[in-house]
């Protein structure tokens, strides 16, 4: 998919990318991770050629970049940033159409890929279409923005630190319905951040960077496990292993949870999450088995009148509440679940575990609570 080739990069006398070899195969979560002046971003430009090498080859599809107009390559693949960029004189629809359009896709073809790619993270056309960048949150402006680098279905979709101005509650959400979206549609994401603990939930491999160097690559378990050298142990601390061996899933799930049913009204659920009640709602059905889980965000997306089901997670995996810790970290990542239901003894659904979770209790571990 994307190869680099003793790739440099220099500014006068400054390296900032140092004869690097990276190759990126078709459908991986690639997340590039390191401190900040390391290098990443200036990677990610090269790929879309928003900066030229010094030396070196870089390769997309089996050729050459310097061979493909740089127009024509960065219209062939998605770019999301931290600032978003929405244009604000134009529509929500008007703004994920705008790659299409630029290709000269029909437009009956543009506008139903608008409305699928709409609807797969909830918000509905015949809501948020012709409403402008100025009418809607942070988050949802962020959403349109992923939206738009996938409107014209990229094989490849750079993002440079796109989460970074967000809220933490935000953050998560959209970090989960980006990681769904790549299984769903199975592009190609490479992705620049500072944060491990981002790099860790959402990555299938993580390039870590410094000085402009690639100092390791390695999936997610592998890189906790085995740190390449001291400098990356620092940056994410020894491994949560370490001094969390016998932690299980019932010591990190949340057992903050009500099970409702599908066909409940949203205004019955609505109040549950107001009154502080609960942190997931569990749909479940008359046999009490689990269909899927409801998180605040994604009821917000839902008028009075819809149906709830169309808002579930249903990307769950189960485990038993005595299984480690370290089983619970495997599972999610192997089964691409995006939640765990926690079965007790007798087989009735206990708590729920999440990547979330998971990270803050190895965040623990590793630097201990954090007090106000």
């Amino acid at each position: 998919m994307v190869s680099l080739k003793n790739v440099t990069k220099k500014y006068g006398d400054r390296i900032a990318v140092n004869s690097i070899d990276l190759e990126i195969h078709s459908g991986q979560f690639v997340v590039v991770v390191g401190p900040s002046g390391c290098g990443k971003t200036t990677t990610l430009k090269m790929i879309n050629r928003l900066v030229e090498p010094t030396s070196g080859e870089i390769s997309f599809g089996g050729k050459n970049i310097e061979s493909i107009n740089p127009v024509q390559l960065r219209r062939s693949i998605g770019y999301v940033i931290q600032g978003i960029g929405l244009f604000p004189n134009m529509t929500i629809l008007e703004n994920v159409e705008i790659v299409p359009k630029l290709l000269k896709w029909p437009k009956e073809k543009t506008r139903k890929k608008a409305y699928e790619l709409m609807e797969t993270v909830g918000m509905d056309p015949s809501v948020y279409a012709y409403k402008f960048p100025s009418e809607l949150s942070g988050g949802e402006q962020q959403r349109i923005g992923v939206l738009r680098a996938m409107a014209a279905e990229p094989s490849l979709i750079l993002m440079d630190e796109p989460f970074g101005a967000l809220d933490p509650i935000t953050r998560d959400n959209l970090q989960e319905e980006v990681k769904k979206l790549h299984k769903t549609v199975q592009t190609t994401f490479v992705f620049v951040t500072h944060d491990m603990s981002e790099a860790i939930k959402i990555a299938d491999i993580i390039v870590f960077m410094n000085h402009g160097s690639i100092v390791q690559v390695a999936t997610p378990e592998e890189i906790l496990r085995s740190p390449a050298n001291d400098f990356v142990r620092d940056f994410i601390g020894n491994h949560i292993a370490a001094r969390g061996e016998d932690a299980t899933v019932k010591d990190v799930m949340s057992e903050n949870i009500k099970t409702v049913s599908a066909q409940d009204s949203v205004e019955t659920l609505r109040l549950l999450f107001q009154n502080g009640q609960t942190k997931y709602l569990v749909a479940v059905n008359q046999s009490g088995n689990t269909e899927g889980i409801i998180t605040p965000d994604r009821l917000s997306l839902c008028s009075a009148d819809g149906a709830v089901s169309d808002l579930m997670n249903r990307n769950i995996a189960s485990i038993r509440v005595n299984e480690s810790r370290e089983t619970a970290f495997h599972t999610l990542k192997q089964t691409g679940a995006d939640y765990l239901a926690v079965m007790d003894e007798r087989g009735q659904i206990a708590g729920l575990v999440s990547n979330t979770e998971l990270l803050d209790s190895a965040a623990q571990d590793l630097w201990g609570r954090c007090e106000n």
